[in-house]
Order: structure tokens, then sequence, then C-alpha cells
């Protein structure tokens, strides 16, 4: 196990991947960070996994601003239950994808479509392909790298 110099443990790419499709199988929302000419900009939405890959339906307007650019898609689950409670300091946790935003066919997704719980969800498909995807398990307590203890 690696903790970082802030005391979270950083997780292996199988435990991330793990932890994207149980949020997507429990309906968790994300958060998608796409560039504008301004500043970025960070939006949450319902998404879907498939292959490994952030599936995200969206509307033409942020279609248009996000295809073919890099874009970074966040879900965690740090705000369920009593917010940074000691009761489940294990359950924290956060994972980022990051890669390109590309349309897809929603045929060829089958089972990896979102659910999205907006009245205007939009028509679009896209798919954000996770070329890096890293994760970490937040703690309230400091463990420090080498397991001492304080």
């Amino acid at each position: 196990m690696w903790i970082d110099e802030r005391g979270s443990e950083v997780l292996p790419l199988s435990e991330c991947r793990r932890l994207l499709a149980v949020a997507a199988n429990q309906h968790h929302h994300g958060h998608l960070g796409i560039p504008t000419d301004d500043a970025p900009v960070v939006l949450p939405l319902d998404f879907g996994v498939h292959g490994g890959d952030v599936v995200l339906q969206v509307g033409e307007g942020l279609f248009e601003r996000m295809r073919g650019h890099l874009v970074a898609f966040q879900v965690d689950n740090s705000t369920t239950g009593p917010a940074w409670s000691d009761v489940d300091d294990e359950g924290r946790w956060s994972v980022l994808v990051r890669g390109p935003a590309t349309e897809v066919d929603p045929g060829a997704v089958g089972h990896g479509l979102p659910e999205p719980r907006v009245a205007e969800p939009g028509h679009r498909v896209v798919e954000v392909r996770a070329d890096v995807v890293t994760g970490r398990r937040i703690r309230t307590t400091f463990v420090p790298p080498d397991g001492s203890g304080r």
C-alpha cells in the first residue's frame, strides 16, 4: 500500500476501475471537467461505464465544447453518510479519469449507458477514454508512509 504525503492511500488501477463500476451501478453522479477559453468548467453528471471507459449522455452545447478535447471525470463517495466521520473512514474514496471525449453509438455501449436523473439529459452519448486513471482512499487519521503511526 502506498500512502501519499497527505496521508491518503493511493489506489491501484484495478481498485480504481472496480470503484468506478460500483459507483456507476449505484447511480452516483460524478463531475466532468472540460476546458473552455476562459477557465475550466466542472459539471455534475450521471454516468455509466463501458469497457473501463466513462460514458455520459449530454446535450448539443456541452457536446460541442467537449468533443475532441481532453477532459477529466471524477467520482467519489466522500459525501455519503456523516461527512468525514471516523465511523466509515475506510470507505471514503475518489477516482479520477482523464482522456479524450468522443461520441459513440448508444447501441455499442449497451448496458453501460448512464441513467440520467435530469429532465433534459441530451441525446449525444460520449465516451471519456480512460487513458489516465488515478484514485485515493481518503483517511481522516494520518498514516505515515512507513505505516508506523505518530
